[in-house]
């Protein structure tokens, strides 16, 4: 859609005369007087041909301002790489840039990014500067989780709409409320976030790894009515999903919170619970969970044991029964004890659609089967029956729930919404590997999905997926006409546009699992010291998936795991240790790195009862490589007129099930059946409304008489000091001219009829035995070789 303005803009844009304005901000300083020419460019960049681009690809906007000088200095001497830093810096790379034009004293949003290069030349009074717009932000190395339950489950783990979610985040830019505390300090005493799953599109996490993957066909992805952008919704009640976290933290501890959102206005039964599941001595388990139902209001925060006993309490808030919508869920829970087993302090936060927070008043369990003795954070669990975004569980919250404050619950002024993404598209059974900056897989993904990615005039990041331009529009967002708009317009049509067989390929994850990589066993015996953290560095391939933090195991048969360390109270062995050390986990390229936290008063050590190191690392990866397949479709009428015209899509690993190539080949045979006409050079009148991606209706009544619909799909700016802008469309048609009919033409044929038909020098020469022969007929050489006669 067009940019929104008033009436006020409406009239002056449609007034016989404009008076052109603009304002030019860098570094938060407005130097809209000083700017002598600006320049602002936008398109689709892809790897298809260009008549067919806009199906594809992604934009990065540039801007180029050429700077003069101001009270008596040059702009070299103010504003070049070496000028002083009291100037100089508005015009640094990196410097923030915000660049608007309109007419009449009212300017619409252009350009916002950041700078990235200037150019002083000396004896002159101009500097040039160039700037990006917000994909400059996504410069960073890109990196997404990998893990191994997709293929292990043969269920989908993401899809690719989650990954660019998940690269958007990374360059700060976020679509719902972000980890509240991603990184680690150095003491382990600060919050810390050990699980983060935004559930926009997949159940793949930023922080934490699945465990429980539910069954496609028991849940769908929803954009409409997410309390932020996108939410997991169940196709019955009772949906079950977990995740193991990153960080192992132990009971007894800190405080630590669950939360989510949810819309109680989706939903196909009454409840949601997220449980945090904790892991004893023996293979027990136990568990604190909050339990939420908006049939009668209630609140119920339970802690026990797994198969076993159990106390809850419960709070009722009338207005969870009584308005439906976004609402902020989570329970905090103090275990901070100075003995061996806790009674945990446990208290509910809701924030409900309209704003009004709610605590419950705290309360502390007193009865022995609420009791937690020394055990380590095994999983958390979530079961729905409503639409759920962010799952967050964070460690070591606040000094104690009482005094949490609401301000930090709710992330008040931590972050804003700076992104928008379409319906979860490409299902991803194993997450591709990526390489280069965040903005260079973004730019992978959307060629690979026929999607576009593109930051607009306000800084938003905006994601379309394959169906953005697969559907005429029913009306276009503005009109340019000869008129009063267009000074030049070239209309062209090229068989490069025409694709009408179309391969997609694909890879086919059936009858893969898993298998266990090579085991690693530490070959050293590490005392680790209280309250000092240790890290460890151990290799792990390229074709192994990601692992979660090590279980802590003990010395009782039914204590056991592949992928585990034992703590002893002795470097000779002594007595198992559990409850004590915080094991955390990441992976970093080919390293996959373990943090131990001794969270007690003595010293213990990663040893076996026998005295060994106890350190195993169970790499785990797919049990062979996916098959490499095709989808084609193809119009046999298309190829009737224009032959066989072939694209056949790159490999990649982000299609992944046949269905989706099936998909993709059908949407650009839709896109390419009949070559759809580029109107390139379309020199408008400057309408600060229109945004790349814009429909308008084309008409001109002056020369091709031309009145369709049109995309944007690339558009130039320009505009000198004291003249008009000037504004440079590229446009593709919405549809074609119909069908060819060719009426009352024979086209002729691809060979020469003549050809293989010509009179040979053996026919001519049996024909007429001497020269004379020849010449006296006066045949012209032309007669001689295509009329066949006599003895031929």
């Amino acid at each position: 859609m067009v940019q929104p303005t008033d009436e006020n803009l409406d009239a002056a844009l449609a007034a016989p005369e404009r008076v052109p304005v603009h304002t030019t901000r860098l570094g938060g300083t407005e130097l809209g007087g000083q700017v002598q020419s600006w320049k602002v460019e936008r398109a689709y960049s892809t790897d298809l041909p260009e008549a067919v681009r806009a199906v594809s690809g992604s934009s990065s906007a540039q801007l180029e301002l050429l700077l003069g000088g101001a009270g008596g200095e040059p702009a070299p001497r103010l504003y070049s790489a070496w000028a002083g830093r009291s100037t100089g810096d508005v015009v640094r790379p990196g410097q923030s840039v915000v660049h608007s034009a309109g007419v009449d004293g009212r300017a619409l949003p252009a350009f916002r990014g950041t700078v990235r290069s200037r150019s002083a030349a000396s004896g002159g009074d101009t500097v040039t500067v160039q700037a990006l717009d917000g994909a400059e932000r996504l410069r960073g190395p890109a990196s997404l989780p990998r893990p191994y339950h997709g293929f292990y489950y043969g269920r989908p783990v993401a899809t690719a709409t989650w990954c660019v979610d998940e690269l958007l985040r990374q360059g700060g830019i976020h679509t719902c409320p972000p980890p509240r505390a991603p990184l680690a300090d150095a003491a382990d005493v600060a919050p810390f976030t050990v699980l983060y799953a935004s559930l926009h599109g997949g159940f793949n996490s930023t922080y934490g790894q699945p465990e429980v993957l539910p069954g496609s066909a028991s849940y769908r992805w929803v954009r409409d009515g997410a309390p932020f952008e996108m939410a997991l919704m169940p196709e019955q009640p009772g949906l079950r999903a977990s995740w193991m976290p990153r960080s192992r933290f132990v009971l007894p501890g800190k405080v630590f919170q669950v939360e989510c959102w949810v819309n109680t206005a989706l939903a196909k039964g009454s409840t949601v619970e997220m449980k945090a599941v904790f892991d004893r001595t023996g293979g027990a388990a136990g568990y604190l969970s909050g339990k939420f139902d908006i049939s009668t209001g209630a609140v119920h925060i339970a802690s026990g044991t797994v198969d076993g006993g159990y106390w809850y309490f419960t709070w009722t808030f009338p207005k969870l029964a009584a308005l439906r919508g976004s609402w902020h869920l989570g329970f905090t829970v103090d275990t901070r004890s100075s003995g061996s087993t806790v009674l945990p302090l446990v208290q509910p936060r809701l924030t409900a659609p309209d704003g009004t927070y709610y605590a419950g008043t705290p309360a502390t369990y007193v009865e022995s089967v609420a009791a937690h003795p020394r055990s380590e954070l095994q999983q958390i669990d979530l079961v729905t029956d409503m639409a759920v975004e962010c799952l967050q569980v964070t460690d070591r919250l606040w000094a104690d729930s009482v005094s949490y404050p609401r301000a930090e619950w709710e992330q008040k002024d931590q972050w804003r919404k700076g992104a928008e993404l379409d319906e979860a598209a490409l299902p991803l059974y194993d997450i591709p590997a990526v390489s280069g900056s965040q903005w260079d897989a973004i730019t992978e993904i959307a060629r690979a999905s026929m999607s576009t990615a593109e930051f607009d005039e306000q800084g938003v990041f905006r994601w379309r997926g394959p169906s953005r331009f697969a559907r005429t529009p029913a009306a276009p967002d503005a009109t340019v006409t000869t008129l009063r708009d267009i000074s030049a317009l070239t209309v062209s049509e090229e068989i490069d546009a025409c694709r009408n067989h179309c391969e997609q390929p694909y890879q086919d994850w059936t009858g893969i699992g898993l298998v266990h990589g090579e085991p690693q066993a530490d070959t050293v015996i590490r005392e680790l010291r209280p309250g000092i953290p240790q890290e460890v560095s151990y290799a792990i391939a390229d074709d192994e998936s990601d692992i979660g933090p090590l279980t802590i195991v003990d010395d009782t048969p039914a204590s056991t795991a592949g992928h585990r360390v034992r703590f002893g109270s002795a470097p000779t062995g002594g007595t198992a240790v559990k409850g004590q050390v915080t094991v955390s986990s990441r992976r970093e390229g080919p390293a996959y790195i373990v943090r131990f936290t001794n969270t007690g008063t003595t010293s213990v050590w990663t040893v076996t009862k026998d005295g060994k190191p106890s350190v195993q690392i169970y790499p785990l990866k797919r049990s062979a490589d996916p098959k490499q397949r095709v989808w084609a479709r193809w119009s046999e009428v298309s190829q009737r007129y224009y032959g066989k015209q072939q694209y056949h899509a790159p490999a990649s690993d982000w299609v992944q099930s046949g269905s989706v190539a099936y998909t993709l080949a059908q949407t650009m045979l839709d896109a390419g059946r009949y070559p759809v006409p580029v109107l390139g050079e379309v020199e408008v009148l400057h309408d600060p409304r229109l945004q790349l991606g814009d429909v308008v209706r084309v008409l001109d009544t002056a020369g091709a008489k031309l009145d369709t619909l049109a995309w944007i799909v690339g558009m130039r700016t320009t505009c000198a000091a004291g003249s008009a802008p000037q504004q440079v469309l590229v446009l593709r048609g919405t549809g074609y001219n119909g069908v060819p009919t060719d009426g009352g033409l024979i086209p002729d044929a691809p060979l020469d009829p003549a050809y293989g038909r010509l009179r040979t020098y053996q026919m001519v020469t049996a024909q007429y035995a001497q020269l004379a022969d020849l010449t006296a007929e006066q045949l012209t050489y032309r007669t001689l070789v295509e009329t066949l006669g006599g003895a031929a």
